[in-house]
């Protein structure tokens, strides 16, 4: 089972590979935002663990914020931090009988948001969505697509919609 990244569009930025797997990319979909990467922090583990909290806190307001946009669109939500037998979903929504898988990264940038969603990671939300599917099958009978939102500091959003699927 392959995973096919969907573009309706040129990318505004060249795309940049996915390391393990060419071609595969969701940064090249993205508009140039021109942020500074962040800082770096020595490691310790004292440090790291507040980076973890604070990377934490990050997450879940960005998972607010478009869970909110989502639901000013008209989506229903059906749930946030989703958790299957494949792994944990953001966002679960559903609007006109059409149910979104949304994965949300926030980074430091878009470019860097849009790569930390590997082939990997679209695998287990694939396996995710048939998992919830199944488990509920009132969701979704038009269909299922996967969303990916990102999140700039700043606060900008960029959404994705359709941002992968399997491969037939």
């Amino acid at each position: 089972m392959g995973v096919a990244m969907r573009s309706g569009h040129q990318p505004a930025v060249p795309a940049v590979p996915d390391r393990t797997t060419p071609g595969r990319t969701l940064a090249g979909r993205l508009p140039v935002c021109g942020l500074p990467a962040g800082r770096q922090t020595p490691h310790n583990p004292a440090a790291r663990a507040a980076r973890g909290r604070q990377a934490q806190r990050q997450g879940l307001a960005a998972e607010g914020r478009v869970a909110q946009a989502l639901a000013q669109a008209g989506w229903r939500i059906h749930g946030r931090r989703v958790r299957t037998a494949a792994g944990e979903v953001d966002i679960v929504a559903e609007r006109d009988g059409l149910l979104a898988l949304v994965e949300v990264k926030s980074r430091g940038d878009l470019r860097k948001a849009a790569e930390a969603i590997s082939p990997r990671q679209q695998q287990r939300l694939l396996l995710a969505g048939a998992i919830l599917q199944g488990e509920n099958p009132d969701w979704g009978r038009r269909g299922m697509r996967f969303d990916a939102w990102f999140v700039a500091p700043e606060g900008q959003l960029h959404h994705v919609p359709d941002a992968f699927r399997e491969m037939g």
